[in-house]
């Protein structure tokens, strides 16, 4: 028998929602207003459709002064500068940074970056008036959840609507929010930043559901594009080889599918150096060219956590962060026998979190239901209350928590509560884990 509660917490309509796609070189920020469809990214110069924050802190020496972004960048070749680059690769090493004769934390740095860098939302709305931000990253880890936990704690937002997800998730929350004409089939993003190429291609299973939505990721990392400083010749004979290596890459990845649209991302795609490749690309098929569709889908990304739309509602992304089954019990309700849904398929690995209370008569084990959304077999997992005594009432109540160390881990901690004041409880608590696929 299971003890529901239900909580319950609400935005109003001009509350302010932030995407932020912080990079490895650049960052961006998007936002939009609570009950406008409407997603904008912030300008670095306005009026300009300039959204890239280079991702890099510069400190003045003997004093106490720090400069962001483009304001880094050029102060960097002066003799009483410090620069830091590469400040997620730093924060992910943990080691402290020596600047000045001093030592820094990394962490720190990257949060007095993103502080710096949320004042550019200031003509919008101020960081205390910010009602939810999700933070967007290329590959999102074990470790890249604890730098962005730590440093969100540290930003002074007044809110707890704060996420993260990875750049593949804020994909899939970006075509949610697209025509439909243009994800009725596969989708391709493919992100340049000039020395590396990744492509997403997103295929969603109709046979579901919900619909299952799957997206593979492909990195080539020998497709180069050379500085627009070098040698006219030798830029067009680069230009001519990625022209031919990216055209062998499209038509692998085309073959035998039917792409509904293309988005080119990145300063990769800033040059016109692929003629073949985009004759090849926009046959048949609606082609986009930008930069700032992860901050984007970042921010739909929030809007879906917050208040699914109909297509969020009708969709399931089961990526390399998501829990890929629906865990639950069957348990008696109200003397009934039914299915109750503990752990929803979708939900990230390290967003999950149950806590829910059950009563149990003679009975010392626990039976979970795990249904695959990939179209593998129902299965049950069986955890057992060893040792308990019971308390000699008709009934004991348990408190269960759960969460996930994993993608593919369940953790479980029951506490025995007893059965009111003639039955206490125990105190025995049980922690068990099971897997999941």
């Amino acid at each position: 028998m299971f003890l529901e509660r239900k909580d319950d917490g609400k935005l109003h309509k001009g509350s302010v929602l932030v995407g932020y796609d912080l990079g490895e070189q650049y960052s961006q920020i998007s936002y939009c207003v609570y009950g406008q469809e409407e997603v904008d990214t912030v300008a670095t110069v306005v009026g300009t459709k300039q959204y890239n924050i280079p991702t890099m802190l510069c400190k003045r020496k003997g004093v106490n002064q720090w400069f962001y972004g483009k304001d880094a960048v050029k102060n960097a070749g002066e003799e009483e500068m410090f620069p830091v680059e590469g400040l997620l690769a730093l924060a992910r090493k943990g080691e402290q940074i020596k600047l000045d004769d001093e030592d820094f934390d990394p962490v720190a740095l990257l949060t007095l970056f993103i502080k710096r860098s949320m004042t550019l939302m200031n003509f919008i709305a101020t960081v205390e008036k910010i009602d939810g931000i999700m933070f967007t990253v290329d590959e999102l880890d074990d470790r890249m959840v604890e730098i962005l936990a730590q440093a969100s704690a540290n930003l002074g937002l007044k809110t707890t609507r704060i996420f993260f997800q990875s750049h593949t998730e804020s994909f899939y929350s970006f075509m949610l929010h697209q025509p439909q004409e243009l994800w009725n089939y596969q989708v391709l993003a493919c992100e340049h930043d000039g020395r590396r190429l990744k492509i997403y291609r997103m295929d969603c299973n109709k046979r579901t559901t919900p619909v299952v939505v799957l997206i593979e990721e492909q990195v080539y990392e020998t497709l180069v594009i050379p500085e627009e400083d070098e040698g006219e010749t030798i830029r067009q004979d680069a230009y001519h080889m990625a022209d031919e290596r990216f055209l062998g890459i499209l038509r692998d990845m085309c073959s035998g599918r039917i792409i509904s649209s293309a988005y080119l991302l990145g300063d990769g795609f800033r040059v016109d150096w692929g003629e073949q490749s985009m004759q090849f690309l926009c046959r048949n098929r609606r082609v986009f060219r930008g930069n700032n569709l992860f901050s984007r889908g970042a921010c739909y990304g929030l809007l879906e956590k917050l208040e699914p739309s109909e297509a969020g509602a009708g969709h399931v992304f089961l990526g390399r962060d998501k829990l890929k089954s629906n865990i639950g019990m069957n348990v008696l309700r109200q003397g009934n026998e039914s299915y109750y849904a503990l752990l929803d398929a979708g939900e990230n690995w390290y967003e999950v979190e149950k806590k829910c209370e059950f009563l149990l008569a003679g009975e010392r084990e626990l039976s979970f239901v795990v249904t695959p959304l990939t179209g593998k077999n129902i299965e049950t997992r069986t955890v057992a209350l060893s040792g308990g005594s019971g308390t000699g009432g008709p009934y004991t109540r348990y408190c269960m928590e759960m969460s996930m160390s994993g993608p593919e881990t369940v953790q479980i901690r029951v506490a025995d509560l007893g059965f009111g004041e003639l039955f206490p409880g125990s105190g025995q608590v049980w922690e068990e884990s099971f897997s999941v696929v």
